[in-house]
């Protein structure tokens, strides 16, 4: 009989000692913040991106691509692209944070500026949260919001 209600009890004493008490000691778990890991759902989408061909706007030149420096800093992947207009005054750059990478997309958290293209004074600039896909067997990643900024539509690939 005793080896019965120690059997029944271990368990309610042993879910006591590990309670609110005996945790204390211990660091919570680390709530994982926007924009803090990069969350890959796709590995062949990943290395689609780390090993891109630069990027275009097409008010400044299809043919001649600009950078695309993407780079893991830890979990975290960082995207740095600029295109400018050679003797000229326009320039597109990208700054900031990938969040998602998926078979056929992936998501830029962080700033885009258009500068002086396709007008002299244009100037767009936006921190937000960006998405990113391949249309129609394409060979890029096309920015999916085309007038995000006045009445032109700006197309930006990133190639692979």
């Amino acid at each position: 009989m005793k080896a019965t209600a120690l059997h029944i009890l271990m368990p309610l004493i042993l879910l006591a000692a590990s309670g609110p008490a005996a945790q204390a000691d211990e660091a919570p778990p680390r709530a994982v913040s926007q924009g803090e890991a990069t969350r890959i759902l796709d590995q062949r989408g990943a290395e689609r991106l780390l090993a891109n061909k630069g990027l275009t706007l097409q008010w400044i030149n299809w043919d001649r691509r600009g950078s695309a420096d993407v780079r893991r800093e830890g979990d975290v992947w960082k995207l740095h692209g600029i295109q400018a207009e050679a003797g000229g005054p326009g320039r597109l750059v990208l700054d900031g944070t990938i969040t998602e990478i998926g078979a056929d997309y992936f998501t830029f958290q962080g700033r885009i500026s258009i500068t002086n293209t396709p007008d002299p004074g244009r100037s767009c600039s936006q921190d937000k949260s960006w998405h990113f896909a391949i249309t129609q067997n394409r060979s890029y990643y096309r920015l999916r919001e085309f007038e995000w900024c006045d009445a032109l539509t700006d197309y930006i690939d990133i190639y692979f």
